[in-house]
């Protein structure tokens, strides 16, 4: 595969959907440190610091906050915002899994529509070349923007916070500049990116699969197929049940294969399947990142996971061969 001619792909996805993929989450982001971080440093600089904190079971008050958090308590309450910071963007995550799953709905389908696959095809650029790249902009460069939007906009939050505390008279800048986990956020969440790539690989080549095929209404077909099958296997449980008292064995398979194409783009969702230990291990200081991330790779561990993957791999192919033939709007 040639290197420079994928990266000229990425950018042509990059700059056809700029809209999408940088400027509504920055927007998103934007909006979010305006009304989050502005209504939070309103209310401490107008009104003052809380009557009383309680941090780890220690509850300290008084009209004088500053004056009872001793430095030590200031260390153990910048590491716990420190690490913790970045869950302020999690509205962020959520735009990313809209922004994933509509552009991977059209990158195949507007080209027919439009036309322009017969200029595209008149390049010297594959079809499994041309595939590949719209996956790996949906997988790794949607989500790659997605962090370093949320990583700006979560310490832009932090920094109001400690600039609207500092002028109550408690400087949190210097512990909170300190704390380790105020540099390896951000790079725990890059670390998950593999784990985002294995989970997302059924949605994304299911999406495209759709994509390069429908001739219309790429979303109700996307949709609908799965869920309608889903519906139709719920109705064949129910009249097994009623007449033999047994329900239909591949039900709570049918429910998984469903998931796995509709959601698998959203961040963190190999968090809610059975037998994932949990992510979130509190701390004295907080939240420990590193279980965030070593309980994410353990969802690599089952077999579910690569059974998915394999099934978008070969989603991913047959999308390649229908956009060789399928050519017409």
């Amino acid at each position: 595969m040639n290197t420079t001619t994928m990266k000229w792909l990425l950018q042509r996805e990059f700059w056809e959907h700029k809209g999408a993929m940088f400027w509504a989450p920055a927007i998103v982001g934007a909006l979010l440190v305006v009304l989050v971080g502005g209504t939070i440093g309103y209310g401490i600089f107008n009104y003052g610091m809380p009557g009383h904190v309680t941090v780890n079971g220690r509850t300290f008050g008084g009209d004088s906050m500053h004056v009872l958090v001793s430095a030590d308590l200031r260390i153990m309450i910048a590491r716990i915002a420190s690490s913790s910071y970045l869950a302020t963007a999690t509205p962020l995550l959520l735009v990313l899994s809209a922004v994933v799953f509509f552009y991977c709905l059209g990158a195949l389908y507007d080209e027919r529509r439009d036309r322009s696959i017969l200029f595209w095809k008149s390049l010297p650029v594959s079809d499994p070349m041309t595939v590949v790249s719209k996956a790996a902009t949906a997988m790794i460069v949607a989500p790659l923007i997605a962090i370093a939007i949320a990583t700006v906009a979560s310490l832009a939050l932090l920094f109001i916070v400690c600039a609207a505390v500092g002028l109550q008279g408690m400087n949190m800048f210097g512990p909170v500049l300190a704390s380790p986990d105020l540099y390896l956020g951000p790079l725990r969440l890059v670390a998950l990116l593999p784990v985002y790539v294995v989970w997302a690989l059924p949605t994304v080549g299911w999406l495209l699969l759709v994509s390069s095929w429908a001739r219309t209404k790429p979303f109700l077909w996307a949709v609908g197929i799965p869920v309608v099958g889903l519906i139709l296997m719920k109705w064949i449980s129910t009249a097994l049940l009623n007449f033999s008292g047994q329900e239909l064995p591949l039900m709570p398979v049918a429910q998984d294969v469903v998931a796995r194409l509709l959601s698998g783009v959203v961040p963190g969702i190999w968090y809610t399947y059975p037998g994932m230990p949990q992510p979130l291990q509190p701390t004295q200081f907080g939240v420990d990142g590193n279980s965030i991330v070593t309980s994410a790779y353990a969802s690599l561990a089952g077999i579910d996971a690569w059974i998915g993957a394999a099934a978008g791999a070969l989603m991913l192919f047959g999308a390649t061969r229908l956009r060789r033939w399928r050519d017409e709007g």
